[in-house]
């Protein structure tokens, strides 16, 4: 669909539709869209009220699935604001002649940052200090160095490629898994493909960078963590749904994890978190892509996927996007 065909869109991002740049230059493409105001991410019947008289739409972390395409027959286009795309239900886009945009990676940059960040206060056990000193508790954590470690990244598409290059600067030893053939990409970063198995066993480090699908959910089960490195580290900023919580927060506390540092969950916002407040876990929520840079990219990619947007299930693999 060419953008000159968008009869009327709608933008149901808050932090696009507050965006001084982003908001005008969808204006000047789009002149009658309009935006989600309201300070609140829009659901049921309030989704679809809002969505019904337009064609086309901008989406974040809403869910699009047969029940709502079938409440909304005039929708023709959706493109996402933000890489994850768990959250569309791809067969019924295809079902209902729902195309879609989407661009990968184009936030790789503040997501391998914050991963970053977060292998260094997980090894440096900032999770541990901070709940130490918040109970009275003045200690000296002795961790360990970046530079001295093995990070294994589970996924190495967009992000563990961009992260890969990162960790270069520390002098890192990297391994990678990928159900796809990047040899060349390693290659060129020095990176050691491996097994899933063989990088759980050799990485003081796990971080993923894999979709949540079918094939990923649950990846990083209870024995998965069994099977990884005494003390290591695990890193997830990629989606929730990746790591089994409760098995996570268990190795946690028994030491067979030395931190787990989280921006993603299952259930975003937590409605019960037992992790917070373990000694050892760090959380954020879900800022790894909330960089400014990040946002305009990601904004400025969904505006041009209303005109680039495809068949559904055209071009999704399984993993790793």
């Amino acid at each position: 669909m060419e953008s000159s065909s968008i009869g009327s869109l709608a933008v149901l991002s808050r932090s696009f539709s507050r965006h001084e740049i982003l908001r005008p230059e969808t204006l000047a493409r789009y002149p009658g869209a309009v935006f989600n105001d309201s300070g609140r991410t829009l659901a049921g019947d309030e989704l679809i009220a809002f969505l019904a008289p337009h064609d086309a739409a901008i989406v974040a972390l809403e869910k699009f699935d047969e029940a709502l395409f079938s409440a909304l027959p005039r929708l023709k286009i959706i493109s996402k604001y933000g890489v994850g795309l768990d959250n569309v239900d791809l067969h019924a886009a295809a079902r209902r002649g729902v195309k879609v945009g989407w661009r990968g990676g184009v936030n790789r940059r503040s997501v391998s940052e914050l991963a970053l960040s977060f292998m260094i206060a997980g090894l440096r056990g900032l999770g541990h200090c901070q709940a130490e000193i918040l109970n009275g508790v003045w200690r000296q954590y002795v961790g360990r160095q970046l530079s001295d470690v093995t990070v294994g990244l589970v996924g190495f598409g967009a992000v563990g490629q961009d992260l890969a290059g990162l960790l270069r600067a520390f002098g890192t030893r990297v391994l990678a898994h990928d159900i796809r053939d990047l040899s060349q990409a390693a290659s060129g970063l020095g990176v050691e493909l491996v097994s899933l198995d063989e990088l759980l066993a050799r990485s003081d480090v796990v971080s993923l960078h894999v979709p949540l699908t079918r094939l990923t959910a649950g990846l990083i089960d209870a024995d998965r963590l069994a099977r990884m490195r005494p003390g290591a580290v695990l890193v997830n900023t990629a989606r929730g749904g990746l790591i089994d919580e409760e098995a996570a927060r268990a190795a946690l506390l028994d030491g067979r994890l030395a931190g787990l540092c989280l921006d993603v969950f299952a259930v975003e916002p937590p409605s019960a978190a037992p992790l917070f407040g373990t000694p050892g876990f760090l959380g954020t929520s879900h800022i790894g892509g909330s960089a400014r840079e990040a946002q305009l990219a990601m904004g400025r990619a969904a505006i041009q996927g209303l005109s680039e947007a495809r068949d559904a299930l055209a071009f999704i693999p399984d993993w790793p996007i």
